[in-house]
């Protein structure tokens, strides 16, 4: 063999080991930039997770708190509602009083995102955020309207606390009948199996 010969092969030999060499830190490189972006996106995940976890905690510790509220709401509103006939200058202030103080309360609700949820009569019955306690035929709205709301619900940033408590018009009422975003009534026609077990409602108190 001639050193020219020997030499090829030398060279030939040098460079394959260079070529397996920079395969290796190729596919090492790919490797840890593999390993790199799954930290990085284990490390997002976990800083989601936490953000989101914090957020319900704190929503949670804002609902009770919320909760405990309503009963206030409740018992200003119940003082407004049938006030005294009395026309006594000290009561007629007292009672003013009160109504401000109910109107700074559910001000402070609505800052705070805690939003009232009073249906009117004629609205359809969403069972998401009302709560039926009662039905009866009405002869003023369709069936599967709301006929009068006896305790506003409330909802705290998109989740319910309290649903609204409702009187709704059950089947065989006459009046306008409330349709959903397509456009049909979901209470025109009750399956046998409902007629039969009752409301299709929850009439839980």
């Amino acid at each position: 063999m001639s050193e020219d010969e020997t030499a090829t092969e030398e060279f030939n030999a040098v460079a394959d080991a260079a070529l397996d060499h920079m395969e290796a830190l190729a596919a090492e490189n790919a490797s840890l930039k593999e390993q790199v972006l799954r930290f990085a996106a284990d490390a997002e995940n976990t800083k989601r997770r936490a953000e989101r976890e914090a957020n319900d905690a704190r929503a949670y510790a804002i609902q009770k708190f919320a909760r405990d509220l309503l009963t206030v709401a409740d018992t200003l509103g119940r003082a407004l509602t049938a006030p005294p006939a009395n026309e006594d200058p000290a009561v007629k202030n007292f009672l003013v009083g009160v109504e401000m103080t109910e109107k700074a309360l559910l001000s402070a609700f609505e800052t705070n995102g805690l939003k009232r949820v009073d249906p009117t009569a004629g609205t359809k019955f969403d069972p998401h955020q009302h709560q039926a306690v009662m039905e009866q035929v009405s002869n003023e709205v369709g069936a599967g309207s709301v006929i009068q709301t006896l305790q506003p619900g409330y909802e705290l940033l998109g989740r319910l606390v309290r649903p609204a408590m409702v009187v709704v018009a059950a089947k065989g009422s006459i009046g306008e009948v409330p349709v959903d975003s397509q456009g049909t009534n979901p209470y025109a026609a009750q399956d046998d199996a409902e007629a039969e077990t009752g409301s299709a409602y929850d009439t839980r108190a």
